[in-house]
C-alpha cells in the first residue's frame, strides 16, 4: 500500500486548485485537509470542492499556524510577491511546500527563501510544470544521453497570445510593477528560462543582456477613436481586436477565473451581471491601450554559460497563436520542435552521397493518459503533484524533479535580464 499524503492550499487561486485536484484523480496518494485564504468564497469553494469541515477553513498563515501541524505539506499558490513572505513561517513549522512559480521577486528574497529552507531542512519545490510535460522531458532525455553532443546553443521562444497578454500584462493582475511585484519575464517566461538552464543543468550561466519594452500597449498607439471602456464609450469597439465584449462575452470559459472574480459573489452570473461589470470598475474592461500598465509585451535575453554554451529567449506578447519553441544545437546534431504541437525534429550530419542530414520526427503526443487528459500545461501540472508526492514518501524522483536549489540559475537569469533591460548593459549572474 502506498502512504497516502495529506496537504493544505494556501491561497486558493487558480493555480492551488489545479494542483490540489490530483486529489481527485489519485485519491489512494493525496488528500486536501485544509485551506488558507483571506477571501471567504474561495475558501468556501475550497471547503465545497474539497469537503472540507469549517474547523479545516483559515483566513491566515497565523491563524492556522496556532495548530498543531496538520498537513505533510503545503500547496502554496499565493500572488508572486507573497511566495516568500508566507513560505517563511510554514518552513519554520515543519511544512514541506510545494511553491508557485516564480519561486520570489527579488534576489534578496530568493536567498532569504533558500536560507531558510536549509536552515529548517524541509523540501521546497518549485511549480516548473513545462518539465513535466512529455515534450520537454523526452528533450531532456536526449540531450542528457548525448544525443546531439554537447549543446552550443539553446533557442528559446514563447509566443504570447494576444488574449493571454491582454488578460494578465495589459488589464489583468501582471500588469504593474508595484501591484504585482513580478516582471512580465519573470511571470510569464520564467518557465522557459528554467527550460533553458535544465538542458544545461550543472553548468552555470555566469552573464546576460537584454532588451525590450511596451512597444503595442500605450495611448499613443491606440485606433484613431477608441474610448476607454470597451462597453461604454467606444465607437470602434464591434470591429475592435481587444474588444472586451469580443474577448470575454463571446468566448465566456476564456480567462473567467481572472475576468470575473468580482462576480464570485453570483452563483451563476448572467450575461446582462457580466456587462455591467465590464461598463462598471471591472479593470478587464478597460481599452487595452488606455490602461496603467507599465510592463514589457516583448523582452529578448542573451544568456553565456561557463562553458561556452549559448542560449537565447525571445518573449513575445500578442501573438495570434500561443506558442512555445525549442531549438537545441549540440556538437553531433540538433533537436527542433514546437511544443504545442507535441512533436519534434532530431536531425543528425548525413556525408552519404547525396545527403546532407539525416531527420527523425519525435511524436511525443500523450492520450488516454490521466495526468495528460486531465492536467493542464500539456500534462504537466499534475504530473507534477505526482512527483512531489513521491518525492515526500521517498521514493525515487522522474527527471523532472525541482528541488529550490535546481530552480535557482534559472531565477537568477531572469532577475539579471531584467536588471540589463533596465541598465542597459551586460549583467554578471552571481552564482546559485
Amino acid at each position: 500500500m502506498k502512504q497516502k499524503l495529506t496537504a493544505v492550499i494556501v491561497g486558493a487561486g487558480h493555480r492551488s486548485i489545479v494542483y490540489a485536484s490530483y486529489a481527485y484523480h489519485a485519491p489512494d496518494e493525496l488528500e486536501i485537509i485544509g485551506v488558507v485564504d483571506p477571501a471567504p468564497r474561495r475558501r468556501e469553494r475550497a471547503a465545497k470542492e474539497f469537503k472540507l469541515k469549517p474547523d479545516q477553513c483559515f483566513t491566515s498563515i497565523d491563524e492556522f499556524l496556532t495548530q498543531p501541524k496538520k498537513a505533510d505539506f503545503v500547496i502554496n499558490g499565493t500572488m508572486d510577491n507573497l511566495h516568500v513572505s508566507t513560505s517563511l513561517p510554514l518552513l519554520a513549522a515543519g511544512y514541506d511546500i510545494l511553491l508557485e512559480k516564480p519561486l520570489a521577486t527579488s534576489q534578496a528574497e530568493l536567498r532569504q527563501l533558500v536560507e531558510a529552507t536549509r536552515r529548517h531542512g524541509r523540501r521546497v519545490s518549485i511549480c516548473h510544470v513545462l518539465r513535466y510535460t512529455p515534450f520537454y522531458r523526452a528533450i531532456r532525455e536526449r540531450v542528457q544521453r548525448g544525443d546531439i553532443g554537447e549543446l552550443l546553443n539553446v533557442q528559446a521562444v514563447e509566443h504570447v497570445s494576444y488574449h493571454h497578454m491582454a488578460v494578465g500584462f495589459v488589464r489583468g493582475k501582471w500588469a504593474r510593477l508595484d501591484r504585482s511585484h513580478s516582471t512580465m519575464l519573470m511571470a510569464k517566461s520564467c518557465h522557459d528560462l528554467d527550460i533553458i538552464a535544465w538542458m544545461k543543468s550543472g553548468v552555470a550561466p555566469m552573464r546576460v543582456s537584454s532588451v525590450g519594452g511596451n512597444y503595442q500597449f500605450r495611448p499613443e498607439k491606440a485606433p484613431a477613436g477608441a474610448g476607454t471602456k470597451c462597453l461604454v464609450d467606444c465607437p470602434i469597439e464591434a470591429d475592435c481586436l481587444y474588444s472586451a465584449r469580443r474577448h470575454y462575452i463571446d468566448h465566456p470559459e476564456r480567462w473567467s477565473m481572472y475576468v470575473w472574480a468580482s462576480l464570485e459573489h453570483i452563483e451563476k452570473p448572467t450575461i446582462e451581471d457580466k456587462i455591467a461589470s465590464l461598463k462598471g470598475d471591472n479593470p478587464y474592461g478597460r481599452c487595452v491601450w488606455k490602461c496603467d500598465n507599465d510592463v514589457v509585451d516583448h523582452q529578448s535575453v542573451a544568456v553565456e554559460f561557463a562553458d561556452g554554451c549559448t542560449a537565447t529567449l525571445n518573449m513575445i506578447g500578442g501573438s495570434a497563436r500561443p506558442a512555445r519553441h525549442l531549438h537545441l544545437i549540440g556538437t553531433h546534431g540538433e533537436i527542433q520542435g514546437c511544443f504545442e504541437d507535441s512533436k519534434f525534429v532530431v536531425r543528425h550530419i548525413d556525408l552519404r552521397p547525396g545527403h546532407e542530414y539525416t531527420e527523425k520526427v519525435v511524436d511525443v503526443k500523450v492520450t488516454g493518459d490521466m495526468s495528460g487528459a486531465l492536467g493542464g500545461h500539456g500534462g504537466g501540472d499534475l504530473r507534477l503533484v505526482q512527483d512531489f508526492v513521491r518525492v515526500l514518501r521517498g521514493e525515487q524522483p522522474s527527471i523532472s524533479f525541482t528541488p529550490l536549489e535546481d530552480s535557482l540559475s534559472g531565477h537568477l537569469m531572469g532577475f539579471c535580464a531584467d536588471e540589463s533591460r533596465v541598465q542597459r548593459t551586460v549583467v554578471e549572474i552571481p552564482k546559485a
